[in-house]
């Protein structure tokens, strides 16, 4: 990351990258070569309209022409495909123009009359889309420096030539600023879809993990005491669960995808402790949150959540314990499985919520066997 100085349209190396969000499509490409192209008769007009062309020669006015078509076709290559050269190759690009451009003043005026010469205008806006902002100003000053000292010194020879420089500089610093910020809108409007994208991701995960787990494992208990001839009672009690966990699971689905869920550490800790039991997983949990700090119990929510349900899909424990504090939370358990090694989504999106409140995500295996899963502000 470059210092802040850098940045920006008058950063100290702010090159000018043209990368729109969207591609540009080929009418729009037509268009504003059409509207450059337009431009350049103003560059015709003043090279090659009627006026004096030193020396007076049918020679020196085809060599005018020729340099002047060729400096136009340059300036308008430069302004459509410039902008997707690397730096190193732009400085070359806009001294060439430049070089053109006193060819051009020197057939047309000669060298006593080169500083009263318009046609620098056209290099300095090449060199303003293409370099740094405070090179290209640097640039226009040092031009008008010139063009003075090669003119006749008297108040209205300057102020015929400051029109001249600052117009196309000012003009075209403004385009590229508008430019710019449209593309910065573009880049914001992308980066918030895809920062709302993952937080839907994310909390779908959430989400639907724990209460697709407990809908199966409840699903799963009914089924085995149904076929052992067990009390039908537990079955539909067990049934009506996964009845009321579907329809809450619809419901959490649709706040989760308006952004409007709010999760709630004394439910997760009731949930917790009911899909436990439907595992057959003994469950030691903490009686109450009440004295979690506020900021913390949303993120410790989701925690709860994650770890509950991969003790119960992946660590083949039985035995799991949640302990709680004011500022941490842990879920251990005694299975030999790997539980939730691998940083996955689910780990990664609790670790995003961490650090949106200062917080951390650890885990791992335990050293005298089991897994560990912690959460904790410090």
């Amino acid at each position: 990351m470059g210092d802040q100085g850098d940045q920006g349209v008058w950063g100290r190396s702010a090159w000018p990258m043209w990368t729109p969000a969207r591609p540009v499509s080929r009418a729009a490409r037509i268009r504003g070569v059409a509207v450059l192209s337009l431009v350049l008769l103003w560059l015709l007009w003043e090279s090659l309209g009627p006026g004096r062309v030193w020396p007076e020669a049918p020679a020196a006015r085809v060599a005018l022409g020729a340099v002047t078509l060729l400096y136009a076709a340059g300036w308008l290559g430069a302004m459509v495909g410039g902008v997707r050269l690397p730096p190193r190759r732009r400085i070359p690009l806009v001294g060439t123009l430049f070089a053109l451009a006193v060819v051009a003043a020197l057939l047309r005026d000669g060298p006593l009359r080169l500083g009263h010469t318009g046609v620098f205008g056209f290099a300095l806006v090449v060199a303003v889309w293409l370099l740094p902002a405070r090179w290209s100003v640097l640039l226009g000053l040092v031009t008008l420096a010139l063009q003075v000292s090669l003119g006749p010194v008297d108040w209205g020879h300057v102020g015929g030539l400051v029109p001249g420089i600052v117009i196309p500089v000012a003009v075209t610093l403004l385009i590229r600023l508008v430019v710019q910020l449209g593309q910065a809108h573009e880049e914001i409007a992308a980066l918030a879809a895809a920062a709302e994208r993952d937080r839907l991701a994310r909390d779908l995960h959430d989400v639907r993990g724990h209460s697709l787990t407990t809908i199966t494992v409840k699903s799963g208990l009914a089924r085995r005491v149904l076929e052992s001839g067990g009390d039908p009672e537990r079955a539909l009690a067990e049934l009506r669960d996964v009845e009321r966990l579907s329809r809450q699971a619809h419901g959490e689905v649709r706040l989760t995808v308006s952004g409007r869920r709010r999760p709630s550490l004394a439910a997760e800790l009731a949930g917790a402790r009911a899909a436990l039991r439907a595992a057959g997983i003994g469950a030691v949990l903490p009686p109450s949150a009440d004295h979690v700090r506020a900021e913390l119990a949303g993120p410790f929510a989701y925690v709860l959540r994650e770890g509950v349900t991969n003790v119960i899909r992946h660590s083949g424990a039985t035995r799991c314990e949640v302990l709680l504090g004011d500022d941490w939370l842990e879920v251990r358990d005694d299975g030999p499985g790997r539980n939730a090694a691998e940083p996955g989504n689910g780990l990664s999106g609790l670790a995003e919520r961490l650090r949106a409140v200062g917080g951390r995500i650890e885990a791992g295996p335990l050293p005298a066997g089991g897994f560990r899963l912690r959460a904790s502000r410090t």
